[in-house]
């Protein structure tokens, strides 16, 4: 049997899973009466797939993980982030119940870069953290996740660096189409009135190539309109009972069971039901007029909507105010916390939120390759890659009364065996006679906060300039150097527009307007109703008036990064022999040249409404080696051996110039930094990056072309470590309180607090891999297949002298991955479960502010079955059928690590979908 060149094998895969019909791949077989007539044998989905894949990890000269395009093209995912989601050592975090965001090796997302063919990509989250949602999976053709680094790349991580690839025309080499349907729906179905509860998603595909093959064209669309449903419990804390109330000093003896015991501080449960928006454009040109000349143009375009209605009411208890809300003694303790309560005189501010997210993303290429001689090659890459975001938090209060005016409620609660509250409530909350657009509680002060509206604007822009050489030497240990320069220019900026929703009209409250009242939301899995209302048309309407939020803490949170970075590169391609065992491999190094600068402001509670422009920045150079060396022992095994220094570049938000400060008057005439006039804290326009020493070991036993076992062992020895710690600061500049007679403070230093490069750890962890063909082992079996993995990973971080080691964000001990699959004939089916235990994870706060949480364990079961009709009428025509998240797997955060405490209890419910493809 000939075996396809392994471009055309590639090529193909990429095409067919861009089209997302089941892939075919064509290997030619002599026939036994004529050996000059071949037969064209047909490889289908998830086979075709796993066999790409073990191929070009076997071929890579890194230590990589494989994604082949059949995989993307035949599951059906939001986004690439469920099948990257499956590899070996890598971990998802979902946010509203999809995957988002990516961990390697138990290193957090923004330890990863990635790429997209080959070129570093801005990102729509407010740091580097890439948010892999963004990215249609059908128009993509796969993904390397490079473990270990590769001096060529253009820019790489500490944890990995995932390379997305779209498809390239001439090497697929013929003309092919596809269009694609899929009909979705959750079964928890729609929580909100006004809410959407079914979606579709419909892309298509069409590769050709003219002019005698030397001009190729790929072209793709892709639209998405998924609704999701959370039912979202929320706690605000677990604060211990306390003996200062009045109403516990009276009664002292009917609370002596309470005191001392945690009990629930107040809840925020919402209903939330969002819906989900994407197009996705990919086109590629490809123009080879001759054997040594190749231009590459590729766009990729992706705009990204996300709506989010959120109906709950915000239940005050002990965190309440202890005049109004009382404990009343008829509660329950167990194991040290109070599982059931009630509580008399309780405001609940019952509220109608709307969160809005607009996200545009763009990104363009062009590469020039020329063969100057059979010896000698150059390149030349352009390309440009921004993000504009726009989010719109709306949050719209309603009540009773203004200012605690108006009926209170008696509320219990009761604590299930999870942790979660179900209310019992006295007053209807559904009235829309009585339910007025208010202020319940008093919250805007001197304001009459009825609603609050945080509007932030993100954008990212990042050109970079490539220019390398490669030249291959006709024998000898080094069989070929790579050089050049990547010169980057990242520009990102995050602009917070914050305002007061306010009762138009000088009022105190307003009706709720008649025309945009919808059905009352049962909130069943709490125990109440609630009125609702269309958020966007009450403040249409006018009734709510919008008040620009000048306080300090908001002008603060602006801040504009800038960097300017060039790497220098140089790689050598080893192949060899070491005694009779050949090895290939390669050396590197990067030297890394950064202008860093951020502007941004200072500001101050105490002087509000007046903020003073600030600025910084550093330059400086780090040298960034590595080495892999592939042992071939034998056939079938290979043993991998890399070592290298990685490094992984600030947090955004940490490297901004702007803070926020204060001052003592009690200590204005002190000269002692521990008794200082100035103090604040913010940002590091001057912070280093992480930097790490690694050393990987792999071993790999490949059975067949399609199965394969490996056991990898990593470390990473932290250099640096970034964490907040107080140092001392010039505050000379920014503006203080004088008066009449009053100097100058004795000092303008004081400390500051801000994120700054410390001491490192280690972070070690085995990953275990196995890729199974069972025919091939079993011929019955054949057919059926496993693919399996497990990471173990640990760290011992201690950033801060003298205090404990603590776990780096994104790191889950355990993560564990097995799919299980049957294919033949036309038939397929197969069922995932994906494991990942605690980690510290970044989710949404208070005032939609990024905070980290633990996160509990998860698992998380996928299954789909299809059938691709591969003769006759129907040939091209393809069904499938598939279920995520089957066992309602939910999202929870834990306060303490304490699994009877959840912050957050989200359900997500399961998620169903029905599709038709067609390829020609």
């Amino acid at each position: 049997m000939r075996t396809p060149s392994r471009a055309r094998l590639l090529a193909g895969a990429a095409m067919i899973a861009i089209c997302g019909a089941s892939p075919v791949l064509a290997q030619s077989a002599q026939d036994p009466q004529d050996a000059t007539e071949v037969e064209e044998i047909v490889i289908t989905g998830i086979a075709a797939a796993l066999e790409t894949a073990i191929a070009e990890k076997r071929r890579a000269t890194s230590i990589v993980e494989v994604i082949a395009a059949e995989d993307l093209g035949k599951l059906p995912d939001q986004s690439i982030a469920e099948s990257l989601a499956r590899l070996p050592g890598l971990a998802a975090q979902r946010i509203d119940g999809r995957a988002q965001v990516i961990s390697i090796r138990g290193l957090g997302p923004d330890f990863t870069t990635a790429l997209l063919n080959g070129r570093e990509q801005v990102t729509t989250g407010d740091n580097r953290g890439v948010e892999f949602d963004q990215f249609p999976s059908e128009l993509l053709s796969g993904v390397i996740v490079y473990k270990t680094p590769d001096a060529a790349l253009a820019a790489q991580g500490l944890a990995g660096t995932a390379d997305l690839q779209t498809v390239r025309p001439l090497e697929y080499g013929r003309r092919a189409g596809a269009i694609n349907y899929r009909y979705e729906w959750n079964d928890l179905g729609s929580l909100n009135a006004g809410a959407e509860d079914t979606g579709h998603r419909i892309s298509a595909s069409f590769v050709d190539q003219f002019m005698d093959d030397t001009l190729g064209v790929a072209l793709g669309v892709a639209y998405m309109e998924t609704p999701y449903q959370n039912e979202r419990y929320n706690a605000w804390g677990y604060p211990s009972v306390e003996t200062w109330p009045a109403y516990i000093q009276a009664n002292p003896a009917a609370y002596a069971g309470a005191v001392g015991q945690a009990i629930l501080g107040g809840a925020k449960p919402y209903a939330q039901s969002g819906l989900i928006e994407r197009t996705g454009v990919m086109g590629v040109v490809e123009w080879a007029p001759n054997d040594r000349f190749r231009a590459t143009a590729d766009v990729f375009y992706s705009e990204f909507e996300n709506t989010q209605i959120l109906r709950g009411i915000e239940i005050p208890l002990w965190w309440g105010d202890a005049s109004r809300e009382q404990l009343q003694p008829n509660y329950t303790v167990t194991d040290g916390l109070i599982t059931q309560a009630t509580f008399n005189g309780v405001r609940g501010v019952v509220r109608n939120d709307l969160n809005t997210r607009e996200a545009e993303t763009t990104s363009l290429g062009l590469r020039l390759e020329y063969d100057l001689t059979d010896n000698w090659a150059v390149s030349l890459d352009v390309s440009s890659s921004t993000v504009d975001r726009t989010d719109q938090v709306i949050e719209s209060y309603s009540g009773y009364g203004y200012n605690f005016a108006g009926a209170t409620d008696n509320i219990t609660y009761t604590l299930d065996s999870r942790g979660v509250a179900s209310f019992q409530t006295g007053l209807d909350y559904t009235d829309p006679t009585r339910m007025v657009l208010t202020d319940p509680r008093g919250w805007g002060g001197s304001q009459i906060q009825a609603g609050y509206l945080n509007s932030p604007i993100t954008e990212d822009e990042l050109n970079a300039v490539r220019l390398a050489t490669t030249y291959t030497f006709a024998g000898g240990l080094i069989r070929s150097i790579e050089a050049g320069a990547n010169f980057t220019s990242r520009d990102k900026s995050f602009v917070s527009d914050e305002f007061f929703l306010i009762p138009s009209g000088g009022v105190t409250s307003r009706p709720i307007p008649t025309d945009c009242l919808l059905e009352p939301t049962s909130i069943g899995f709490l125990g109440f109703s609630m009125i609702s209302y269309d958020t966007q048309c009450v403040l249409d309407s006018g009734a709510l008036a919008q008040q620009r939020n000048a306080n300090f803490d908001v002008v603060s949170k602006n801040w504009e990064v800038s960097e300017d970075v060039i790497n220098v590169f140089v790689k050598a391609n080893l192949e060899g022999s070491l005694g009779p065992i050949p090895f290939t491999g390669n050396a590197g190094l990067q030297m890394i040249d950064v202008d860093q600068s951020s502007n941004g402001f200072a500001a101050t509670s105490q002087i509000n409404g007046v903020s003073t422009p600030v600025s910084g920045g550093v330059e400086y150079r780090d040298f960034l080696p590595s080495l892999n060396l592939i042992f071939e022992l034998s056939p079938s095994d290979v043993l991998r051996f890399a070592a290298a220094r990685v490094q992984a570049r600030p947090r955004m938000d940490q490297m901004r110039a702007s803070r926020t400060y204060g001052f003592n008057e009690q200590n204005r005439n002190s000269t002692d930094i521990n008794a200082a006039y100035f103090g604040g804290g913010g940002g590091n326009p001057e912070l280093r990056p992480w930097e790490a020493d690694i050393l990987d070991v792999s071993y790999e036993h490949y059975f067949t072309s399609r199965s394969y076992v490996s056991i990898a062992g990593f470390l990473k020895d932290l250099k640096t470590y970034i964490y907040n710690q107080n140092v001392v600061q010039d505050f000379s500049g920014l503006n203080f309180p004088t008066a009449p007679g009053q100097g100058a403070p004795a000092s303008f230093f004081g400390l500051y607090n801000s994120p700054q490069n410390g001491t490192g750890g280690t972070i070690e962890g085995v990953e275990v891999a196995a890729s199974l063909a069972l025919g091939d082992f079993i011929s019955p079996l054949e057919g059926f297949g496993i693919v399996a993995s497990w990471a173990d990973t640990s760290s011992d971080i201690q950033p801060e002298p003298g205090n404990p080691s603590r776990p780096i964000e994104g790191l889950s001990e355990q993560v564990a991955n097995v799919t299980v699959y049957y294919e033949r004939d036309g038939f397929s089916a197969r069922v995932s479960n994906r494991y990942r235990s605690e980690f510290l994870g970044e989710v949404a706060g208070f005032g939609n502010g990024r905070t980290f949480r633990t996160v509990a364990d998860e698992n998380i079961v996928d299954a789909q079955i299809g059938y691709e009709f591969q003769s006759g009428p129907l040939e091209g025509l393809s069904l499938l059928l598939q279920g995520n998240n089957l066992t309602d797997e939910e999202f929870v955060t834990l306060n303490n690590n304490l699994e009877t405490q959840p912050i957050d209890y989200q359900v997500y419910g399961s998620t169903y979908l029905i599709g038709i493809n067609y390829r020609f």
